[in-house]
């Protein structure tokens, strides 16, 4: 393979789906902002196929609404989907460390680590978008190890709609419980203390919860509504 062989049709598709998941959940692509896949492949440098098929990807996903023939739109932000989604990611991440606890490697542990640290210098350089890749690397080691199928693509479904939850958190100050958390989850894990990472596992999604709460509001003032009190997600 040289370097100037041509460029996967497949990679295209997810630079294009990578670059507008980030415009969204980043809030330059607001939600209800109308979204021209022309428009949008000139920006990105691209052509329309791969910007289309990052936009039938994200509709899937719940992050874009559409109407044949009428209208592509950022999707509004629904609490109870989101909510919902919350409550289906926690309790997959915890299944996924109860099972994985006793296979873990070393140089699983060593993997955590590292995304832990790299999530930190995240965070030192209020890098948000690499916090959120970082931490996604960390929980990825314990869905890998538990080797059941239908609960990583339960948690590749669902994880999008949480990603302004993500973004939320990892631009404040509550960052910093997320890392601390980490670092006790990796230990329990070490330690073969299955109740302990699972319990820890169900707090570290679980403090989405508070950036849940923040969203509904910001989406109810934008709207002028009201909303139903909130539902707490399991831990």
């Amino acid at each position: 393979m040289t370097a100037l062989e041509p460029v996967p049709r497949r990679l295209l598709r997810d630079k294009a789906y990578d670059a507008l998941l980030e415009a969204i959940v980043s809030g330059e692509l607001p939600p209800g902002q109308k979204l021209h896949d022309g428009e949008l492949a000139e920006r990105l440098g691209l052509s329309r196929a791969p910007v289309r098929q990052a936009l039938a990807r994200l509709t899937a996903e719940r992050l874009v609404v559409s109407k044949p023939q009428s209208y592509t739109r950022v999707a509004p932000v629904v609490a109870r989907e989101i909510r919902d989604a919350l409550a289906v990611v926690q309790a997959m991440h915890a299944l996924a460390v109860r099972a994985a606890v006793p296979r873990l490697t070393g140089n699983d542990l060593a993997r955590m680590r590292a995304a832990n640290d790299a999530f930190g210098r995240a965070l030192d350089a209020e890098d948000p978008a690499a916090a959120v890749a970082a931490d996604d690397a960390l929980h990825a080691v314990p869905i890998v190890a538990c080797g059941n199928e239908a609960l990583a693509e339960t948690v590749r479904r669902y994880t999008p709609l949480l990603r302004r939850l993500e973004r939320r958190r990892f631009s404040s100050t509550a960052a910093r419980a997320s890392a601390a958390r980490h670092d006790a989850l990796i230990d329990a894990c070490a330690g073969g203390d299955t109740e302990t990472a699972v319990a820890l596992s169900g707090a570290i999604w679980g403090g989405l919860e508070a950036e849940a709460a923040a969203e509904e509001a910001a989406a109810e003032a934008a709207t002028g509504t009201g909303g139903a009190p909130a539902r707490t997600a399991g831990s």
